[in-house]
């Protein structure tokens, strides 16, 4: 039996992480959290699934508040329920990655999960780049970007998600010191990368052999 190990994979904006977590949690025959986590995270604070998914991985100025509180209280807190939105999301997400996390090994994407989980002893981070030409074909061609606006909303996507984690974690998104493994999925492909981490995971004693 393996042992409990979760792999938190942060990503640039096309850098091919979504589909990396997937082959690898294909290849080791367990759960992969990505879009997953806005339908989790929808039913359990009440937040309707199109906000949440409009609001994930991004803070605005605006709403900026005292994150002593949301780092370290929770749903049943005095004082929750006069938190803001995004924080309050970011507060019910952190206890659905949690609750997943517990339940046995898996790959979650994104999120700050590497933040979120960095206590638990099993916890494996990983984070995916790439060479910028290739995340702009990939936005155009994966997902369908016009070519005009692609560049532009790969340096806007990787803005927000290094915004946010700062925002809730205090550190720098992808930051060698935080992480276990760094990945240039332009050198590796996707089956490399995938190879890569089952290598380090049965390195660290997380798989058979």
């Amino acid at each position: 039996m393996d042992f409990r190990y979760i792999v938190a994979i942060s990503r640039q904006y096309g850098s091919a992480g979504r589909g990396i977590g997937k082959k690898l949690a294909d290849t080791l025959g367990v759960g992969c959290y990505d879009k997953e986590l806005i339908a989790l995270t929808a039913e359990k604070s009440g937040m309707s699934h199109g906000y949440v998914e409009q609001r994930e991985e991004r803070v605005d100025i605006g709403f900026l508040s005292n994150m002593s509180f949301t780092a370290n209280h929770g749903f049943d807190s005095v004082g929750f329920y006069e938190t803001p939105m995004t924080d309050k999301m970011f507060i019910t997400q952190s206890a659905v990655i949690k609750e997943i996390a517990a339940q046995g090994p898996c790959i979650v994407i994104g999120r700050c999960a590497d933040y979120i989980l960095r206590n638990e002893p099993g916890l494996f981070r990983v984070f995916i780049r790439a060479e910028n030409e290739e995340r702009v074909q990939r936005a155009i061609e994966e997902y369908k970007l016009p070519r005009k606006n692609a560049v532009q909303y790969v340096k806007k996507t990787d803005k927000n998600r290094g915004n946010y984690y700062k925002f809730y974690t205090n550190r720098a998104w992808g930051d060698p010191e935080h992480e276990d493994l760094i990945i240039n999925s332009t050198f590796t492909g996707t089956d490399g990368a995938v190879d890569l981490i089952i290598t380090a995971l049965r390195n660290k004693g997380y798989l058979g052999n």
